[in-house]
């Protein structure tokens, strides 16, 4: 059986069934959150995680929750997905941010080329699709800093060969933030105009995110809610004890839409797997946080579809002074 798992160096397509060259994991993969589990798995196979039949809604805050659960990883394993170590790609400065949430793991992330000034910048925490960091992720970042805003495109635990165990969302969450807190203390950054943007699974952690601290505004795209089919489709990235329904609910968005600390608008390519339920009951959950929530589809495939969406996030962050 041909290795599934592939380095990201571009994006490529996903609903035809054919990976074209660089094609992220992630990307791939993320896509899938908020399809039925039947829909999801292979012709005759069987579902082994059993979802709840009414996804449950936390009352308590998902960054208060967040302090209490630490996350139980019964498998150490680095991120699912074949890569070399990063570079440094035309019109980045290669950085590095303490991993979170105890700044123990040295990451790298990407930054683009700015001078601060007196007149602070806006800027965009870009969260990428699939399980590695590639060249290809960065190279959509360009309208972002053409548009004048400093962009950073981190990268999580264990990718890439960096240190760090694989967590399925959860503590790839903490490195968000942490990366969101490095790039906000930047000199120069405007921290009244600091987003946060991401593709896919990267999308799925920009939710995650945006429940845990304030940003200006959120443009997850592509992303899933619902961890449970998820891993019901990618049981081999399972790492945690899939016996304790609370690993589930932490890693999904959709049972802490209340918590959401900032507008957000989700973003769907029209060719890729539509907006379902499990969408539309986060962001009727989410509507509950005071915040205004939207969704709209764009042309184009899951993976298609970003280049699009990066502009349509400009144009939603240019909407707030």
């Amino acid at each position: 059986m041909a290795d599934k798992r592939f380095l990201s160096s571009a994006f490529g397509q996903e609903e035809s069934g054919v990976i074209c060259q660089g094609l992220t994991r992630r990307g791939l993969l993320a896509g899938a959150m908020g399809l039925s589990v039947a829909a999801l798995l292979p012709q005759g196979a069987k579902a082994g995680i059993v979802a709840p039949e009414v996804l449950p809604l936390e009352r308590q805050d998902y960054a208060e929750a967040r302090q209490h659960f630490h996350t139980r990883l019964l498998r150490k394993m680095a991120a699912p997905e074949k890569s070399s170590a990063l570079g440094t790609p035309p019109g980045a400065e290669r950085v590095t941010y303490p991993g979170g949430p105890d700044g123990s793991i040295e990451l790298v992330a990407w930054l683009s080329h700015y001078q601060p000034s007196k007149t602070p910048k806006p800027a965009v925490l870009f969260l990428h699709g699939g399980n590695a960091t590639g060249d290809g992720h960065w190279a959509l970042m360009k309208p972002y800093w053409e548009a004048g805003f400093v962009v950073l495109l981190p990268s999580f635990r264990g990718e890439n060969g960096q240190s760090g165990n694989y967590s399925g969302f959860y503590n790839e969450t903490a490195d968000a933030l942490a990366a969101a807190t490095y790039l906000e203390n930047l000199p120069g950054i405007d921290k009244k105009r600091f987003f946060i943007a991401g593709h896919s699974n990267g999308g799925t952690l920009t939710l995650l995110a945006a429940m845990s601290r304030k940003f200006r505004a959120a443009a997850p795209m592509s992303a899933g809610v619902n961890s449970w089919r998820y891993f019901n489709r990618y049981s081999d990235e399972i790492c945690f004890d899939e016996t304790d329904e609370r690993e589930f609910i932490m890693r999904s968005s959709v049972c802490f839409g209340p918590s959401l600390k900032c507008p957000a608008l989700l973003l769907r390519g029209e060719e890729e797997r539509p907006f379902d339920a499990d969408h539309q009951l986060f962001v009727d959950r989410a509507l509950m946080s005071g915040f205004k929530v939207d969704k709209k589809l764009l042309p184009g495939t899951h993976n298609g579809v970003v280049p699009g969406a990066v502009v349509e996030s400009i144009r939603f962050f240019n909407g707030f002074a």
